[in-house]
Order: C-alpha cells, then sequence, then structure tokens
C-alpha cells in the first residue's frame, strides 16, 4: 500500500484530524530513513524506528511528536500489515509516560513565569513540587505529608493551619522549638472566643498544629490531649420519600444518576465520586466502596432501578476513555502501592472513575496528567438549583441522601445491624443516631398540647 492510500485509510478511519493529517507524513519520514519511500510494503524494524526517534529527540523534537511517530507506525501495522510484530507497544508506553512529564513541566514553568521575587506561590501552582523559595519548615512539613499519603486537600488545610499559627507567634524567622504549651493555647482559645469557629474547625486546626509539634518537631505536648473542642449533638438532616422524589424530578443526566446512587446506596459524596467501572458488580446488584472513612472498604446495595443507566454511564465512560487513549492520555489515579504493583492498570478501562471529568487535570502530587473524577462542586451546584426549585426549605447537602438512606431503611424494618454495615459505621452507636424517626415523638412522648 503506498504512503498516500494510507492517507486517505487514515482519513476515512474516524480519527482525530490531527491524526490523520500527520499520521502518513510521520510514516513517510520513516520509510525515507530506512530507504523505502516508494516500496509497495515498507518493512517494519524496531531497531530502524529506534534509531529515527533518537535522531529527532537529538534535533529538539518533543517526546509527544515523537510519540506520534510509533503511533503512525503502529497504525501501518495494523491496517496494511495486519500484523503487531515487532511489539511497540514498550517504546510507546515510555514515550507517553515523557510526553506527560514534559507537558507537566511545561506547565509548571507557565504557572511560575511572572512571579520571580513575589511571595511563594500557591501550592495548586507547583504541580507535585515543594516550593523552594517556601521556609526549610513547611518544606519538610509538605515533604513528610507526602511521604505518608495524605490527601491534597489535608496537606492544604493542615499547611494553612501551621502558617496562621506561626505568624500569631512571630513568623518563621521565630525559633519555633522555644514556642510551647502557652502559644498553642492562646492560638486555639482565639478561635474558639474571637473567630467563633465551629467546634470541627478547631479541632482541625488542634490536628494540624499536633502533626507540626508531635511528627515535624518531635515534641509530645500532653496538655494537647485534653484540648480538644466537644463537638455538638446533632440529629441529621432527614428528607421524606417524597421530597427526595420531588428533588430527583428537578435533576438529569449525570445529575440524577449520582444522586440515585447516593441515595440508594447511602453512599458518602466523595465515595460516589471515587466510584471506578470495576466497582459496579451488575449480577450481585453491589457497589463497592474502596477506601471509605477510616481507609476502610465495605460493600453495599446497588439499586435496581438505577442498572440501566448505570451500563449507559459505562459505555460513555469507554468511548471517553477510548478518545483519551488515541489522544496519548487515558491513564488514572491510582491508589499508591497499587500503582508501583501495576503501573499499566492506570491505563485500563477497569479502573477508569465511573463519573469523570469533563477535563484532564494534573495531579498535584507526581505532575502526571489525568482525567480525575467530576469535581465535588459539579453535583453540589446541580442540587442546590434543584432543592431551590422542589421549595424544599432544609438544608439540604449531598452527604442529606446518605441520612435519608439510613432513616429510610430503618422505617422499613430493616435490622440496625445490617444498616450499620451497609453505611460502614465501625460502632452501632453512631446509627443509633437515625431511630428518632422511629418513634411518633421524641421517645414516643405525647405532648399534653393534644389532650387538651
Amino acid at each position: 500500500m503506498s504512503l498516500s492510500e494510507m492517507a486517505k485509510l487514515a482519513n476515512s478511519s474516524g480519527f482525530a484530524k490531527s491524526d490523520a493529517q500527520w499520521w502518513p507524513k510521520w510514516m513517510e519520514t520513516y520509510a525515507r530513513s530506512i530507504h523505502q519511500v516508494d516500496a509497495p510494503r515498507i518493512d517494519i524494524s524496531r531497531e530502524s524506528l529506534i534509531s529515527l526517534l533518537q535522531r529527532l529527540r537529538d534535533s529538539g523534537k518533543s517526546a509527544w511528536v515523537r510519540l506520534q511517530v510509533v503511533r503512525a507506525v503502529e497504525f501501518y501495522q495494523k491496517s496494511v500489515l495486519q500484523s503487531s510484530v515487532p511489539d511497540l507497544s514498550d517504546v510507546r508506553l515510555t514515550l507517553e509516560q515523557l510526553a506527560k512529564k514534559e507537558r507537566a513541566e511545561k506547565r509548571h514553568a507557565d504557572a511560575n513565569s511572572g512571579h520571580a521575587g513575589a511571595d511563594p506561590v500557591d501550592d495548586k501552582m507547583l504541580i507535585g513540587r515543594i516550593d523552594p523559595r517556601e521556609p526549610a519548615l513547611l518544606q519538610e512539613i509538605r515533604t513528610l505529608m507526602r511521604i505518608r499519603h495524605y490527601a491534597v486537600r489535608t496537606e492544604r488545610a493542615y499547611v494553612g493551619w501551621i502558617q496562621r499559627f506561626v505568624l500569631s507567634v512571630g513568623g518563621w524567622n521565630k525559633d519555633l522549638p522555644d514556642v510551647g504549651e502557652m502559644q498553642v493555647k492562646e492560638f486555639l482559645g482565639n478561635l474558639a472566643v474571637e473567630d467563633k469557629v465551629a467546634a470541627s474547625t478547631q479541632n482541625q486546626a488542634f490536628n494540624a498544629l499536633l502533626f507540626l509539634f508531635r511528627e515535624v518537631l518531635k515534641r509530645d505536648l500532653h496538655f494537647l490531649d485534653a484540648e480538644r473542642a466537644k463537638k455538638p449533638s446533632r440529629i441529621p438532616v432527614v428528607l421524606t420519600t417524597s421530597e427526595v422524589a420531588t428533588i430527583f424530578r428537578r435533576l438529569k443526566g449525570r445529575d440524577l444518576l449520582f444522586a440515585r446512587i447516593l441515595y440508594g446506596g447511602g453512599l458518602r459524596h466523595y465515595e460516589g465520586l471515587r466510584l471506578r467501572v470495576k466497582d459496579v458488580d451488575v449480577e450481585s446488584r453491589q457497589l463497592i466502596v474502596r477506601d471509605g472513612k477510616g481507609a476502610k472498604d465495605r460493600v453495599t446495595v446497588l439499586p435496581e432501578s438505577v442498572i440501566a443507566d448505570l451500563l449507559a454511564q459505562k459505555e460513555m465512560v469507554r468511548r471517553l476513555h477510548d478518545a483519551d487513549l488515541a489522544d496519548g492520555f487515558g491513564s488514572v489515579w491510582l491508589p499508591y502501592a497499587f500503582a508501583r504493583k501495576a503501573p499499566n492498570a492506570a491505563f485500563q478501562f477497569e479502573w477508569q472513575f465511573l463519573f469523570p471529568a469533563s477535563k484532564m487535570s494534573v495531579d498535584p502530587h507526581d505532575g502526571a496528567i489525568h482525567r480525575h473524577h467530576m469535581h465535588e462542586s459539579v453535583f453540589q451546584s446541580a442540587l442546590h438549583r434543584a432543592v431551590e426549585e422542589s421549595g424544599i426549605h432544609k438544608r439540604v447537602t449531598p452527604h442529606t441522601f446518605r441520612h435519608s438512606f439510613a432513616t429510610h431503611l430503618l422505617q422499613s424494618g430493616a435490622d440496625i445491624r445490617t444498616v450499620q454495615e451497609l453505611l460502614g459505621h465501625a460502632d452501632v452507636s453512631t446509627t443509633m443516631i437515625y431511630t428518632h424517626v422511629l418513634q411518633s415523638g421524641p421517645l414516643g412522648v405525647k405532648s399534653p398540647l393534644d389532650r387538651l
């Protein structure tokens, strides 16, 4: 097959316009390098291809360009030679990783351009790197958190509180080992008295300072164990079944499916976001929740009524994943240990997120370009609009569906131990909060007003 015929085939195969345009040109470049431009069939040699790639690298061609050369040759193998010999997949995978690294480094350079001499940049702009302009102790804090695989949002929160505390005692020029019990108590007290923060916020600041002193400064301040703010005991907001149905009628497409899964399986918001294709067991009617609260896995119910829409969602994810692979991407974030054991799993369909983001993003820890799950704000915004349109005067959040799931199960006669297991509660006392709905009033007492 001539190169012009290959160009026609590429144009008719549904590939991206840029691929259809450049693959024949790169195939011609390869053919010229082995002196077979006019040959009816071009011989593919691993050694000659690598030699060409090395020359392109030495001439300054990016890894992305060299990846296109390999993909063009693989297309010729498949469409013309109908053979996968020699196997070039390892060469392609290597260039894919190099291309991602180059793009991440370019974004990092672009993000930091124009900030010379400025204050340390926001950690979201660092793309996996620790800013050397930050104080040495702060760099040590970030490094230790990343070694221990702290979540990105946890790192940002802790660093923010530690920065506020350090500024309150004199700044980074202060000798922190001299800072002690009095300053910590004063800082936490000001949060409660002057800033009037919630108990959960005060405890987050407490945990950040605990990390600073015990893990970084290696100082065990025993008094901190008695300093936690007492959280108020609150009854969760619960929707009635008719209210749930009313909200569902205001949601559409992916947002509706996501809401039905949260309510139908009792999932936390982030647990729904982190669902992967492989976590849906249609045959057993189960959803597998990985790495939930407390780093625990559990199994919960997969509602029969969502199966058809879930299968359609999986098919959409497959098409999106195939398109990403065709563009030289297609990887997804993997749990740390598994990422080391099976790095190629990141490109497999079953590991893709069930609710993927509309755009790819840069991993803030290692700089890799992935398609992550959709951002938490996407569903939050859709739910907020639906609740407003429904005229429901309750504070409804994604977590409200989980509260409603537990309450409605108990109302229907489900055993509390079963509900505990489905919710993933370590202690049944946590599940007991939902039993308040089983009486007609508090403790089943009838108001004396109703007896008049």
